[in-house]
């Protein structure tokens, strides 16, 4: 018999214990740091969320610079997310335009090690004429192409109202739309091959220059939750652009939607859009 077999009927007869057949936990790396943002804060506030919630060891790679150059020594080795099942990727590396280190970090998710893309992540490792339409393939796209949208921007801080747009994705399954505190909306030059989850609609007061001039007030829409799939190996990627101040990162809504996005990423997430067996808490 096999040996899951045999572990199977000794737990059911009460021979083994049952901490034996425990769930080891997911190990996850959140890599956080550069320019704009909280993240000496930020990366403890994503470990403790992620952790309430599922069963997770949260691993942080930091770098407390403040510039758009943040470099992070692990993205130097070319297996460097052998020991990790997920990556948040959390940092604001606005500049990086090292080619032989970003593919570093892009090819470790084409070959199949899953994503999860925070905010500013989506602003990170651009070069060339960036603003414009990436080409499949170009040498500027890896990056893009792992996240599956292209985004450049983003307006004023105003609060942003989320619209779930696919409630039976399990990810998003039963969560309730909501109207953050003042955030970010990021544009979208285009999508790639990212599924669309939520959209985010931000209206932008009046505003007048020094000429008098006056641009009316809006309203703007844009894709804030997405997933893809990249690579040969149809690798997951969930990505928000939600998460630019502290009172976001910590709202629980906001960890509940990352948290569900890990767990899809990783295969165990249910349809439901609850943990699959254990792995909650």
């Amino acid at each position: 018999m096999k040996l899951r077999t045999l572990l199977t009927i000794a737990l059911l007869a009460g021979v083994v214990s049952p901490l034996i057949a425990e769930q080891k936990p997911l190990r996850v790396l959140v890599v956080a740091g550069g320019c704009c943002h909280d993240y000496a804060n930020q990366k403890e506030i994503l470990k403790k969320g992620i952790e309430a919630r599922i069963n997770a060891t949260v691993e942080v790679a930091y770098d407390p610079t403040k510039s758009t150059k943040p470099v992070f020594e692990i993205y130097k080795n070319a297996d460097w997310g052998k020991n990790f099942d997920v990556v948040v990727h959390d940092e604001c590396a606005a500049s990086v335009d090292d080619r032989p280190y970003v593919a570093n970090i892009v090819n470790a998710h084409k070959n199949g090690l899953p994503a999860v893309n925070l905010h500013c992540a989506m602003h990170s490792y651009r070069w060339g004429k960036f603003g414009e339409p990436v080409k499949a393939g170009a040498d500027n796209a890896s990056w893009y192409e792992m996240l599956g949208l292209q985004s450049t921007g983003h307006g004023p801080q105003q609060p942003i109202g989320i619209v779930f747009t696919d409630k039976e994705n399990p990810i998003v399954k039963g969560l309730a739309d909501w109207t953050t505190v003042n955030e970010e909306l990021y544009n979208n030059v285009q999508v790639l091959t990212g599924k669309t989850l939520a959209t985010g609609t931000q209206k932008i007061p009046e505003k007048k220059d020094k000429a008098g001039k006056i641009t009316p007030a809006k309203d703007v829409t844009s894709i804030v939750v997405w997933t893809n799939e990249f690579g040969p190996n149809k690798t997951r990627i969930f990505s928000t652009t939600i998460g630019h101040n502290n009172a976001t990162v910590e709202d629980a809504r906001y960890l509940d939607l990352v948290t569900r996005g890990l767990l899809w990423s990783v295969g165990k997430l249910e349809a439901d859009g609850k943990a699959s067996a254990g792995f909650g808490k």
